[in-house]
């Protein structure tokens, strides 16, 4: 079953109607940001409109990976500067960096995994979004950047995902120089997983979403929240918890079926 879902009322200065859009199919929710005028800058409602989804979506056990994408020619700008500008209060500004840090929290402890689908630019809070995504399929015509430092704005908030995403020396040359960098090196330096002609873009993440959708939503859940918790970790402290979370995993209705389902051959019947 399809269902095409506005996820925000249109706001002045957002002609093109609502600044969110979801559609759901097959157990994959696509998020597309509809700001193409802005670039799909992350405004105030836009991030409000995205973090009401994110927080739908992850009670919503028809859900079982969530793809973000955005309309128009960039994925992502960042965030809205005239909008920033707009007012210029202390307030105003620390409302704007803790919604986007809330939201990026959620997309990190969703169970659900979250792909970006990058078709466009991707720069400042828009790279973060990549960056904080689980997993990323970009276009060849795609380009990333950090490009604070050259407004007097560094890219801090950025940073956080960026460094933990992709390795150090990598992720400081983005952050102090500031200058686009290409798909094939958003590739190389492990901030996407895979590079493919835009004409095959839609095609390459469907494909991906469908196969993570197909896993037992209870187990993707239990898997995702276990890697981002490791990884911070000391190695004897991970092999500790991780033993842990695979014998919880172990008694799991879904553990006993996937196991049966392969040792009789067959495909597994995972519960809802």
């Amino acid at each position: 079953m399809t269902a095409a879902i506005a996820a925000a009322p249109s706001v002045p200065g957002d002609s093109q109607g609502p600044v969110l859009l979801r559609s759901d199919a097959d157990g994959v929710a696509t998020l597309t940001l509809n700001r193409p005028q802005a670039r799909n800058a992350l405004s105030m409602a836009l991030m409000g409109a995205l973090q009401d989804q994110l927080d739908a979506i992850r009670e919503d056990p028809g859900v079982r990976a969530v793809v973000l994408g955005g309309a128009g020619p960039a994925f992502c700008a960042g965030h809205d500067l005239k909008e920033m500008r707009a007012d210029p209060s202390r307030e105003a500004t620390e409302a704007v960096f803790r919604t986007c840090a809330r939201l990026m929290l959620s997309i990190a402890r969703l169970p659900q995994p979250v792909i970006a689908r990058v078709h466009g630019i991707a720069t400042a809070a828009g790279c973060q979004l990549v960056a904080t995504c689980d997993l990323a399929i970009c276009a060849d015509t795609a380009r990333f950047a950090t490009p604070g430092v050259q407004i007097g704005l560094f890219c801090s908030t950025p940073m956080v995902a960026l460094s933990r995403a992709v390795p150090r020396k990598a992720a400081l040359e983005m952050l102090l120089v500031g200058e686009p960098i290409e798909a094939a090196e958003a590739l190389r330096i492990g901030l996407v997983n895979r590079v493919v002609p835009a004409t095959e873009l839609n095609a390459a993440v469907s494909a991906l979403a469908t196969r993570i959708a197909g896993k037992a939503r209870r187990v993707l859940a239990i898997g995702k929240e276990a890697f981002g918790r490791q990884i911070e970790m000391g190695l004897e402290e991970a092999y500790g918890y991780t033993a842990e979370v695979m014998t919880r995993n172990m008694a799991m209705a879904d553990a006993r079926e996937g196991i049966d389902a392969f040792l009789a051959k067959r495909p597994p019947r995972w519960e809802p």
